[in-house]
């Protein structure tokens, strides 16, 4: 095994000062991504996709919650006896939901699979996020998940539901955590640095962030 260079503190200091510009610089990339993101135009869905959940049938719109944003991840689902493993590794790092949902997020999976096999392997993984089955719908397909995985956003105005943000292969990767959920949803992170549309709700940074049994019961943005 071929080692990196061993060299004194000092010089191992200014290569990582060397490296912590361009992570700086691609730190101002990713944020300026996000603002281009927040201006997308949108489209809407015409369609009303009934989805079933643990407690019965589901609209899109009552996957929600009650929110205004909503993110979709598309588990690709090829039976019980042949999980996906990328997707569960997905799942795996889904951080816990109150954050999201302080936030005005819903995050949940969908896939195309009897609900029963579905819950059944989310007991088994300790999961949190919602599930629904989408086998008696066009969801997976109309979104660009097909027979695979893809990740969708959604606003909500009322019972208007809009698709803001879609991405699938490789743009799925990066995902995972509160911040780059929160990156993805149409209003951002919702703090006040954020180049944002004006008018978008906003709060100072830090003072929102909570210990996840902190939050309350209504997930209402601040």
């Amino acid at each position: 095994m071929n080692l990196p260079l061993v060299v004194p503190t000092e010089d191992w200091q200014a290569a990582l000062d060397t490296l912590r510009v361009r992570e700086k610089e691609l730190t101002r990339q990713l944020d300026a991504v996000a603002a281009a993101r927040r201006r997308l135009p949108m489209t809407l869905i015409e369609r009303d996709y009934v989805f079933e959940g643990p407690d019965g049938p589901a609209r899109l719109v009552d996957l929600f919650e009650g929110r205004r944003q909503l993110v979709v991840y598309t588990f690709m689902w090829h039976g019980a006896d042949d999980v996906c493993s990328g997707c569960s590794m997905f799942a795996d790092n889904i951080g816990h939901l109150a954050h999201l949902n302080a936030r005005d997020v819903t995050l949940a999976l969908a896939s195309h699979g009897p609900l029963a096999d579905l819950m059944a392997f989310r007991r088994r993984m300790g999961w949190a996020v919602p599930w629904y089955s989408s086998l008696n719908n066009s969801f997976n397909a109309d979104m660009g998940a097909g027979d695979g995985f893809a990740l969708n956003v959604f606003l909500r105005d009322d019972e208007r539901i809009f698709r803001t943000y879609s991405t699938t292969a490789r743009g799925v990767e990066r995902v995972g955590s509160n911040w780059t959920f929160l990156d993805l949803a149409p209003y951002g992170r919702q703090e006040a640095w954020e180049d944002s549309p004006e008018g978008w709700p906003q709060t100072q940074p830090y003072q929102w962030w909570r210990l996840h049994d902190e939050y309350g019961t209504s997930g209402a943005p601040a």
